[in-house]
């Protein structure tokens, strides 16, 4: 805006006008008084997604102010409806006083809310990450760096491709993703939700590096292997003056980063992940999943680290077993049941310790951190007798703060309130000062008791009250009746209706000591908190330590609470390659169906590393495959399983390709969207690698359709030699181990019982030799007579691949059984132990006939 186009404004437009100018994209909060108002198009923007009342008040620049406004009280509310909206919002605060401004009070933004620098608990779902993820593009792969503010936990890692940059952000899945605005981005991110562009010098490498070595107090990176790692540097870089431009404060507790090698972990993509329904189910909700089963951690961070835990299985088996003996422990004599009584109810220090750090904490953050540490040297005790193992570590790290402990107990009320606003959370005999100054105040009433009781007498007025309101402080309230009798030292302070209010030199001195007392123990009380805050932060390390075995354990512990209720077995760890699993189960359906669940084995190893699968649907294909997936990375996030007995080699990838869906928005079709599943896999894959392939090909003609997944097989069994489940309606493809000895055939079987079926759900040897096709869509409830036709074409159909002499281009496994042919219904009625010689010969002589008719034919 120009300046003679500001100057129409008025000064309070002006300065908001000013300030909006500097943040155009995002909401502006102004404050004026006690609400943040919203002016504009902000204004309008805000009444529709909040539902809140849209104004004009006022003129400015000759024209009416669209206006809209939210109490300052309950500011978070609206600001957690924004945020996951995926809103932005500038808060601008009054930082000058009132009463010595001239013309409109100074403003400043003093912080910018945004989806990925969340820290309140308001704001935040308290046992999901909220993380806000940075990604810089080099020539040759990219750098990744992921925050957690509310926590402090900084990673960072480098990417080789597209692929692994989806992969990595679907197991973040960031609430917000800062990228360079002149970089393209990869494809299947543009219609991401959270999407913040950053100008390209943000990146730069220099630049970056010195913010880094300036946040960690460090010369250089060399301690956090990342000196060498250029484009981790820039996305670091670029992610961490993003938040110290959002947050305006220092982040005292972001003193590192951890660089992740991503063969540390079993790489799962997008895709992948999403099938596998870890934490998030394919509507895009939490019920049914991997996590919802498995999650009763105490604590919410807890909560956290075990989802961390579940979404990056590990590879190195030294740090699986830590976890499992660590599990072998706590079951043993039902040890984590007094673990988990001890953790309950004890906070989310994580986060409020990330709150002390920026100095955003409130009183209820430091009672809750408070019993927190009140309940170490209980989990101390109960880890007493666990030298040597994870348990003893954790024990070690949970060592008791008395001193820290003390001081919140000494300085902090008993239930103090929500906010620092209105005072009355700093303890009676904590400091002399506040008490002194708090005993003025406490000491009011009795003395307007005495006055009141006085000035009653000196005046004869038996009707005469002392009374106090916050608007005109104290005063003496006499009816308008005995108006004569008013002693002459009596000021009229305010008249109301029947009664008159006065105030006397003595009552005047004594309401200017009390209130200026309050002022001042308002003031004292929050310089002591602040001061409070000061020293919790000189030990901020080692109580973020001590949050984090906190929730190391809860984790542990819950882990071995799901394994002993709910029947899971430690899995066997072994060197040599594959997986062999008796009576597994699937950890989600069995958790859900009221009926048993019908657990199967599965074996592969270096000489039977595919199993083809075939069977009905609804058979219980792709639950057998998932569960075999969801039961290695259980075993490799340090989980035990939901089988009886599990032997597993080394596993580097797990890929899934289940299930049929379109991509609309990037024009790609159900079968497009397959074989691209297919061909990252087909690309990806090696021979330590466990692949789920299900109805590869359904997505074109029968013929191309079975073509693609013969090469496809062929291609996992031959030369990639993955440890692979297959499962299909082709059945041709049964026949694939005659030429891959390394394959072998399996079916989920299924019996008829008059016109319906029943589903066994047991895998058993061999291939199936029908699928019951009808049959299901009987059971979906298509009306009889659709049934019935299609069963006529069926017939039809099978009646003219046979009189042309074809294979059936239609799925075999869909056809009943042919009828027997002249020849052989001839064979099966003779009794051959009653033939002579002669009447032999010339049975062969029919028979060769009737063969040769049922061919002319």
């Amino acid at each position: 805006m120009t300046d003679a186009g500001a100057r129409q404004h008025t000064p309070m437009m002006q300065q908001y006008l000013r300030i909006k100018a500097e943040h155009p994209d995002i909401l502006v909060f102004y404050r004026m008084g006690d609400f943040y108002e919203l002016f504009y198009d902000d204004a309008r923007r805000a009444a529709e997604i909040l539902d809140i009342t849209l104004t004009a008040r006022g003129q400015s620049a000759g024209e009416s102010i669209p206006m809209a406004g939210v109490p300052v009280h309950a500011v978070e509310n609206y600001l957690a409806r924004l945020v996951r909206r995926g809103e932005s919002v500038a808060i601008c605060e009054q930082i000058g006083d009132p009463e010595t401004s001239k013309g409109p009070v100074d403003r400043q933004v003093t912080r910018i809310v945004t989806p990925g620098t969340l820290t309140e608990d308001a704001l935040l779902n308290e046992r999901e990450s909220n993380l806000l993820v940075a990604f810089a593009a080099g020539s040759k792969g990219y750098g990744l760096a992921a925050l957690e503010l509310s926590s402090g936990r900084f990673t960072a890692q480098e990417i080789d491709d597209d692929e692994g940059l989806l992969a990595e952000i679907e197991r973040l899945r960031p609430a917000e993703l800062l990228y360079d605005e002149d970089r393209p981005l990869p494809a299947g991110l543009a219609e991401r939700r959270g999407l913040s562009r950053r100008a390209p010098w943000h990146f730069e490498e220099d630049t970056c590096r010195r913010l880094l070595t300036r946040q960690f107090g460090t010369r250089d990176l060399s301690g956090f292997d990342c000196d060498h790692r250029p484009l981790c540097i820039r996305a670091a870089g670029a992610l961490l003056q993003y938040v110290s431009e959002t947050q305006r404060s220092a982040l005292p507790h972001v003193a590192g980063i951890t660089v992740e090698q991503r063969d540390e972990g079993i790489v799962i993509d997008a895709a992948s992940r999403r099938n596998l329904e870890i934490e998030h189910n394919l509507a895009g909700g939490t019920d049914n999943t991997l996590a919802a089963v498995l999650d009763t951690t105490r604590t919410a961070m807890g909560s956290r680290l075990l989802r961390r835990w579940l979404h990056r299985p590990l590879r190195d088996q030294a740090r699986i077993r830590a976890r499992h003996d660590a599990l072998d422990e706590l079951v043993a004599r039902r040890r984590y049941d007094g673990i988990r009584g001890i953790l309950h109810g004890s906070g989310d220090a994580e986060r409020i310790l990330a709150r002390v750090a920026l100095r955003s904490a409130r009183p209820r953050d430091l009672e809750a951190l408070r019993h927190a540490l009140e309940r170490l040297p209980q989990l101390q005790e109960a880890l007493s007798d666990t030298e040597g193992s994870e348990l003893a570590a954790l024990a070690d790290a949970l060592r008791p703060h008395p001193e820290t402990t003390d001081l919140l107990r000494r300085a902090l009320v008993d239930n103090p309130p929500v906010l620092t606003r209105d005072g009355g959370m700093i303890a009676a005999g904590y400091d002399a000062e506040l008490d002194e100054l708090r005993g003025l105040s406490s000491n009011a009433n009795q003395f307007l008791v005495d006055l009141e009781a006085r000035e009653r007498e000196a005046t004869g007025i038996a009707t005469l009250k002392v009374s106090y309101n916050r608007v005109h402080g104290y005063y003496i309230e006499v009816t308008r009746a005995n108006a004569e009798l008013i002693p002459g030292h009596y000021i009229r302070r305010q008249t109301l209706k029947g009664t008159e209010r006065y105030i006397t030199p003595e009552l005047k001195e004594f309401e200017e000591k009390v209130l200026s007392a309050r002022e001042k123990a308002l003031a004292r009380e929050k310089a002591l908190y602040d001061e409070l805050l000061e020293a919790l932060n000189e030990r901020l390390a080692e109580l973020q330590s001590a949050a984090a075995a906190l929730a190391r354990l809860d984790a542990l512990a819950c882990l071995a609470e799901r394994a002993d209720v709910l029947d899971y077995s430690r899995p066997e760890l072994r060197e040599t390659p594959g997986l062999s699993i008796e009576q597994g189960r699937h950890p989600v359906v069995e958790h859900t169906l009221e009926s048993a669940f019908v657990p199967n084995d599965m074996h592969l190893d270096d000489d039977s590393r595919m199993l083809v699968i075939t069977g009905p649907n609804m058979g219980g294909k792709s639950t057998y495959m998932r569960q075999v997936a969801l039961i290695t990375l259980l075993a490799h996030a340090g989980s035990f399983v939901p089988a009886r007995q599990a032997a597993l080699g080394p596993v580097d990838r797990i890929f899934t390709r289940i299930g049929a869906s379109d991509d609309l928005a990037s024009g790609r079709s159900t079968f497009m969207v397959e074989m691209t599943e297919t061909a990252n896999i087909l690309n990806n894959a090696t021979d330590r690698s466990l692949v789920l392939l299900d109805e590869i090909g359904r997505g074109t003609s029968t013929f191309d359709g079975l073509s693609l997944a013969w090469a496809a097989a062929a291609w996992l069994a031959d030369r990639l030699r993955a440890f692979t489940l297959f499962a299909t309606h082709y059945f041709e493809m049964t026949t694939l181990p005659e030429h891959y000895p390394t394959a072998r055939n399996v079916h989920l079987d299924a019996v008829e019982h008059g016109e319906q079926i029943v589903f066994l759900h047991a895998v058993r040897g061999g291939p199936a030799n029908q699928s019951y096709g009808l049959q299901v869509a009987a059971l979906a409830g298509v009306p009889k007579a659709v049934i019935e036709t299609a069963r006529n074409k069926l017939e039809d159909l099978e009646r003219e691949t046979q009189r042309r002499g074809e294979p059936a281009a239609q799925l075999p496994l869909f056809a009943p059984a042919p009828e027997p042919g002249p020849a052989e219904t001839r064979l099966r009625d003779l009794d051959p132990d009653t033939l002579t010689p002669r009447q032999a010969l010339d049975l062969v002589y029919e028979l060769k006939g009737l063969v040769t008719t049922d061919e002319k034919r």
